[in-house]
Parts: C-alpha cells; sequence; structure tokens
C-alpha cells in the first residue's frame, strides 16, 4: 500500500508541476502536502459523486512533520459538481463545485479536526479500465482547489486527487452501479498563485494524469 501511494505521488507532483509552472508563482515541492487514503464508498447519481467513508493513512509534508503514517489518521471525503455526460458503467464527466474536506484525528502529532476544506476546481473524469478477462477498474480524477490550515495559517492551495476502485471480478453480478468500493487514493496540494492560464493548463492535463496513475498503479 505505501509503495503504491508514494509511486502516485511522485507522478502527481511531476505532471503538476509541469502543467502549472509556466504560469505560475510555483512555491518548491517542499511546500506540496500529500495524503494518502484507502477504502470508502463511492455513490454516484445525477447530481454528483461522493465519497464516504475512506480512511487517511498517510500524510507527507504537513506542518512540517515529515512522514506519518497508519490505519486511521483521519478522513478524506468529497461530492462532486452533477452529471455532465456520460454514465457510471462506462465512464463520466462530472461538473466541478461541491465540496472535498480532509480532517485528520489528532494520530501522531497531527492536529484533531478539520484541515483542508475545498472544492473541485474543473471536471471530475470517472474513467473504466477494462481488461481482458472481464474484470473492470475505474478510476476517479479531478483538480481540487480550497485552503489548508497549518498551525495558524490558512494556506490557498490547488491539486489534484485520483481514486481508484477495487477491481470488479468477470462473474460479478453488480446490479446497482450507483455505489463502489474504493481501493486507494492519493491527494496532492501545492500553495500556488495562479495566473489565469494555469488553471486551463491544470484542466487539460487531466488526461493525460491519469493515464500515467493507472499505468503506475496496474504495474505495482
Amino acid at each position: 500500500m505505501r509503495a503504491v501511494l508514494s509511486g502516485m505521488k511522485r507522478i502527481l507532483w511531476i505532471t503538476l508541476l509541469g502543467l502549472i509552472l509556466p504560469g505560475s508563482a510555483f512555491a518548491d515541492s517542499s511546500s506540496q502536502v500529500d495524503f494518502g487514503n484507502s477504502g470508502g464508498t463511492l455513490t454516484g447519481w445525477s447530481g454528483g459523486m461522493s465519497l464516504v467513508g475512506s480512511t487517511l493513512v498517510s500524510v507527507v509534508n504537513y506542518d512540517g512533520l515529515g512522514t506519518v503514517t497508519g490505519s486511521d489518521l483521519g478522513t478524506l471525503t468529497f461530492v462532486t459538481g452533477p452529471l455532465i455526460s456520460g454514465n457510471l458503467g462506462t465512464g463520466a464527466v462530472f461538473a466541478g463545485g461541491g465540496s472535498f474536506q480532509i480532517a485528520t484525528n489528532g494520530t501522531n502529532g497531527l492536529p484533531d479536526g478539520v484541515i483542508f476544506t475545498g472544492s473541485f476546481s474543473g471536471d471530475v473524469v470517472w474513467r473504466l479500465q477494462l481488461f481482458s478477462n472481464g474484470s473492470r477498474e475505474y478510476t476517479l480524477t479531478g483538480p481540487i482547489s480550497g485552503t489548508l490550515v497549518e498551525g495558524n495559517q490558512n494556506i490557498a492551495v490547488v491539486g489534484l486527487t485520483v481514486q481508484l476502485t477495487v477491481t470488479i471480478g468477470k462473474n460479478n453480478q453488480v446490479v446497482d452501479w450507483r455505489s463502489i468500493l474504493i481501493a486507494s487514493g492519493n491527494t496532492t496540494l501545492t500553495p500556488v498563485v495562479p495566473e489565469p492560464s494555469t488553471l486551463g493548463l491544470l484542466g487539460t492535463g487531466l488526461v493525460a494524469v491519469a493515464a500515467l496513475v493507472r499505468y503506475r498503479l496496474r504495474s505495482r
């Protein structure tokens, strides 16, 4: 699990840097904060897609703490904007907006409370990966922005979340596509002062980001 999350972190950081750097006053990589989550249920409907019950299992570079890992460091929850196109079975696009929240529970020096509040800053892509044996996985990818609390500082940040579902076997009879379990996820936040062109670059680069993360996860 830790190796997968670490690999996702590196891919996300390199790709975000390439997308944002040309038009931004970018903080160096030491200011990047990374959150790994596991489990939880994604539920989708015409009004959006939500994640509940997902547990934080790693927090990296938050407020000088270095790398903190554990089986239950807090929670990660979100709701996207409404469905724009597609469907839950074969792939879809949801609008930005909604809400995104990360809360820690006081474990290993982390605060006890909400440390990030934000929303999706662009379209959220729900992509199907279908394998030759009939099994399938889904990846949810979306850009986020909001406020990260570190000590007495409220820091404006942008970032990306990637959530990978469990593999659904060929013989699994999934009657209701509205709910599916999460295997693992990664969310990266970076302080940034973007110019208008930056957000456009971030949005158009999401397909490439999802492809890179998918490749890394499948090679684990």
